[in-house]
C-alpha cells in the first residue's frame, strides 16, 4: 500500500497536506510547519522531512494502542499517524481529519483516523507492506 502527502496549506505553525491512499484521496493531514532546508529543526515543532518511510502498526506507549507508526524518518523517533485537531496536538505526528476555513486546525479527526486505519489494518492482515511518499 503506497500512501501519499501533498502539502496545500502551509502558516508559520503548521501544515496542512492532502492524504491519498494508492493515489486515491483519503483526507487531510494537519502537522507541524514545514522549515526550509537550512532551518534549524525545532524539536516537537518541525514537520518530518520529505522522503519515503514505511510505516508499522504497532503499541504506543504515550497513547496505549495500536498506532501507525513511520520507520527510520532522519532526525525523528516516534513519528505516529494519531487523532489531534491542532498543532498543539502533534510533535511531528499526522493528524488525520478535514480542512476547512480555520487555519491550522483539522475537524473530524477521529473519524477521519478510524477510516484510515481501517485500511492500513487491511492492508496488514494482507501482508503488504505499507509506505508513506512525503513531498514538500
Amino acid at each position: 500500500m503506497e500512501l501519499t502527502l501533498k502539502p496545500f496549506k502551509k502558516t508559520k505553525i503548521s501544515t496542512i497536506s492532502k492524504l491519498y491512499v494508492d493515489g486515491v484521496y483519503e483526507c487531510d493531514i494537519l502537522e507541524d510547519v514545514v522549515r526550509g532546508v537550512k532551518e534549524a529543526k525545532v524539536f516537537g515543532k518541525t514537520a518530518i522531512p520529505a522522503g519515503r518511510f514505511q510505516i508499522i502498526i504497532d503499541m504506543s506507549n504515550r497513547f496505549q494502542r495500536l498506532l501507525p507508526l513511520l520507520i527510520e524518518v532522519p532526525g525523528y523517533a516516534g513519528v505516529r499517524i494519531h487523532p489531534g485537531n491542532t498543532d498543539k496536538d502533534t510533535e511531528g505526528c499526522l493528524l488525520p481529519g478535514q480542512a476547512g476555513t480555520t487555519a491550522d486546525f483539522v475537524a473530524h479527526s477521529n473519524k477521519e483516523f478510524n477510516e484510515l486505519m481501517v485500511k492500513l489494518n487491511k492492508a496488514i492482515k494482507t501482508g503488504s507492506k505499507i509506505y508513506i511518499n512525503v513531498t514538500r
